[in-house]
């Protein structure tokens, strides 16, 4: 299944698209810019939003729905906001279609306009800050902790498959409180959840911190996010959490009644995840034979290859693999046992080896004999002969051992290409010769931060919540720095 393949060092982003749509994760649609996930695409999202929604709900959150649809007048209230958006709003402005002139097509109908434009949501505060209006009076209606699952349309002129794509699924959590405290508060908790999904599930390791004012989510007095370091080197920014103060209270008159009997406005959270999720997790972990899968969100963790030439064989095989495949179930683990008859043994094992399965059983009518099963890893490709006594305990452990070895693969990965640089000299040599995270000083001001991004295309990922007190000049204009910043090429 992987001829025809290019690998991550002839061309990495051709290797990514590949595997993309050979994995049969996603494809490219009709409509430009737009993707199809497909099934098994859709599986693995399909994990990450149950961990996502069940760790969202722990913290006392809950799902709601707002219209796709967005008045277009609710976007000039917060000026940030409309100017950060606007490039890329999708705008409806008529409700009908006709038949055309000549018979052989269709027209806009005029006389069909909207009295206001829409805009197909790019991203939700708006028409929610507009409804939490008549949600909130008083202090007794907050702390208000509401997550929608979405899908969003920014219209992008390059795409690429879930990194970047015209129409995309997320999550976004918008909430209000009391105090700022409790807002601030609320920001850092929805952060570290992004990085516990992201390192314990994903397996992929981040790096936790805020962004500078250039990159800001627009309308957010702060803009908190976890990055990752994908295997060509590039950073791409995995979860962003906002502070949004009271900006947004105040564009769409959101007042509530404190315990002081004080009318003030209240203060917002907005945070969100999306399908890019999926390229990172494609990124950070897969092989020049494939997809490699974390176990905690592959859609099989287990795929039970029956190897046989007789009929008789088969039935002898599968009367021992059923109960396996039972015991294994009791243990929360998900088995597919592949019995399909219209491929031989060797089709079956490149193709779940190419889809990322972590863990492969062969069973043939020696193991039989023998009590044994052949077991082959995903992410080492090692096999090994088991013993088939106590064997759903090993498979266990080996899950747990492929997930913790895939987190560790990438962090050493990260740490032999993070680097510290002093002059902007060195930090052209080091970003062009070996890529990275770049720990540089910065003098703080974003005319030098633009600077640096139109000569370089690198930009600051984040500045470290536990920024270590590190005086120093600017590898740029020389002027005072207050500590290292970290910079990086990004998707």
């Amino acid at each position: 299944m992987a001829k025809n393949f290019s690998t991550r060092e002839e061309n990495y982003s051709q290797w990514y698209n590949d595997l993309v749509i050979k994995a049969d994760l996603a494809e490219n649609s009709a409509v430009r810019g737009c993707m199809v996930i497909k099934p098994y695409g859709y599986a693995i999202w399909e994990k990450m939003q149950a961990v996502l929604d069940s760790m969202f709900k722990e913290t006392g959150h809950v799902n709601a729905y707002f219209p796709i649809f967005i008045p277009k007048s609710f976007f000039s209230k917060e000026a940030s906001h409309v100017e950060g958006f606007a490039k890329e709003c999708a705008v409806v402005t008529h409700y009908r279609l006709k038949n055309s002139p000549d018979g052989k097509g269709v027209v806009v109908d005029e006389d069909a306009k909207l009295e206001e434009e829409y805009i197909v949501r790019p991203t939700s505060e708006t028409i929610i800050w507009d409804t939490y209006r008549n949600w909130i009076q008083s202090y007794r209606d907050l702390p208000l902790l509401i997550n929608q699952w979405a899908n969003v349309v920014r219209w992008e002129m390059r795409t690429r498959l879930f990194l970047r794509t015209t129409e995309f699924l997320w999550q976004e959590g918008h909430t209000a409180h009391a105090t700022m405290e409790e807002a601030v508060k609320e920001t850092e908790q929805m952060l570290e959840i992004y990085a516990e999904f992201a390192e314990k599930w994903m397996a992929v390791p981040v790096l936790k911190g805020v962004k500078s004012p250039n990159e800001r989510f627009a309308g957010a007095v702060e803009t908190y996010c976890i990055e990752a370091l994908m295997q060509d080197g590039k950073a791409l920014q995995a979860g962003t959490s906002h502070f949004l103060g009271q900006n947004f209270a105040k564009a769409f008159d959101v007042k509530f009644l404190s315990k002081e009997n004080k009318l003030d406005y209240v203060w917002a959270t907005s945070w969100g995840v999306s399908t890019r999720l999926m390229g990172c997790l494609v990124m950070c972990h897969s092989d020049d034979n494939g997809l490699v899968l974390p176990p905690k969100l592959a859609p099989f963790q287990v795929v039970i290859v029956p190897i046989y030439k007789k009929p008789e064989e088969f039935e002898a095989i599968k009367e021992k693999v059923i109960p396996l495949k039972k015991a294994l179930e009791m243990k929360g683990i998900r088995v597919k046992f592949d019995i399909r008859d219209t491929y031989t043994p060797g089709f079956k094992f490149a193709e779940h080896e190419f889809r990322g399965v972590p863990l492969r059983l062969a069973i043939g009518p020696r193991d039989l004999l023998n009590g044994t099963v052949e077991v082959a890893r995903r992410d080492t490709m090692e096999k090994e002969t088991y013993q088939m006594t106590d064997i759903e305990n090993k498979v266990s452990h080996l899950l747990e051992n492929i997930q913790e070895n895939l987190f560790n693969k990438a962090l050493t990965f990260r740490d032999n290409n993070t680097h510290y640089v002093d002059s902007y000299e060195e930090f052209k040599k080091v970003l062009d010769e070996k890529g990275g995270f770049i720990y540089a000083h910065w003098d703080g001001t974003a005319e030098t931060e633009q600077k640096i991004k139109d000569e370089t295309k690198a930009t600051i990922r984040l500045i470290p919540l536990q920024k270590k007190s590190e005086p120093g000049k600017c590898m740029y204009s020389g002027k005072p720095s207050e500590g290292r910043v970290l910079f990086a090429r990004a998707y």
